[in-house]
């Protein structure tokens, strides 16, 4: 019975707690002493209650509109969002923010928290990879911006993990559409990676795989437009070769090339 009656008055003296608490806020919520509020919001943010705090500065941004506290506030504003992970949010409002006040000493931080957010959007590779685009996008501006800024090292390392994903994408779809028998579009979609990631690990696969899917193209196509398209798959190859002379996959393009030969004497005959 003691037990019982001991769980009862912690839970209500709990409750009340909680009560107290959301009572104070509601009570600086509706109140319009916005210096009060202001203190409050910037107490709750300190105290990483991003929630209230966000919802006092916002009540702020038009108040305090022209003010010397208005970049603070939106500021912190803006964080409140990035750290609840409303990344959309987040980025939307650090963009605004670096827009309104480029000569802020919170300027540099929103630019960056700008293209943080899109990297935290960034999907698995399987995935659309707009976020990841944007991101690129926004921390290159940001490194334009800031060139000597500290983290730049951190902007460039997190452009090459975005670079990697869009890689890794697009030599996906490229051995989809092969897998599928879509020569055409594997034909492009490698060439497509060849040109956009130069440097790539693997881009002597993505040459080899013209090479073969150019064949395959002009194996299935009409008479009319074979010769061409085997000559394409040639042209392939002498790239192929000029650019991985000592390749492991030398063997079967030569084979593919001699192959393209073949084809090209018979339609000519």
């Amino acid at each position: 019975m003691y037990k019982i009656w001991t769980y009862t008055l912690l839970t209500f003296v709990v409750t009340l707690l909680l009560v107290g608490c959301q009572s104070e806020f509601e009570t600086i919520r509706k109140n319009n002493d916005y210096e009060l509020k202001y203190q409050k919001a910037v107490e709750y943010y300190e105290n990483e209650d991003w929630y209230k705090a966000q919802t006092l500065f916002e009540q702020l941004t038009s108040v305090y509109r022209g003010s010397d506290k208005i970049e603070k506030i939106y500021y912190y504003y803006a964080n409140c969002h990035y750290k609840q992970d409303k990344f959309i949010l987040g980025s939307y409002y650090f963009k605004n923010f670096s827009n309104t006040f480029p000569n802020s000493d919170f300027a540099e931080d929103a630019k960056f928290m700008t293209a943080y957010c899109n990297y935290m959007l960034s999907p698995t590779a399987r995935l659309d990879q707009t976020s990841t685009g944007n991101a690129i996008e926004d921390f290159q501006l940001f490194i334009n911006t800031y060139p000597k800024s500290d983290r730049v090292p951190e902007a460039n390392r997190l452009i090459d993990e975005l670079r990697d994903k869009q890689e890794e994408k697009a030599f996906a779809e490229a051995d989809l559409y092969y897998k599928l028998n879509d020569y055409r579009s594997a034909n492009h979609t490698y060439r497509n990676v060849i040109r956009e990631f130069p440097d790539a690990e693997d881009v002597e696969r993505a040459r080899f795989m013209v090479i073969k899917s150019s064949y395959k193209l002009a194996a299935n196509s009409i008479d009319l437009v074979k010769e061409k398209r085997f000559m394409d798959a040639i042209d392939a190859y002498s790239e192929f070769i000029d650019r991985h002379p000592n390749s492991g996959m030398r063997q079967d393009a030569e084979t593919i090339y001699q192959a393209c030969k073949d084809k090209i004497e018979k339609l000519n005959q």
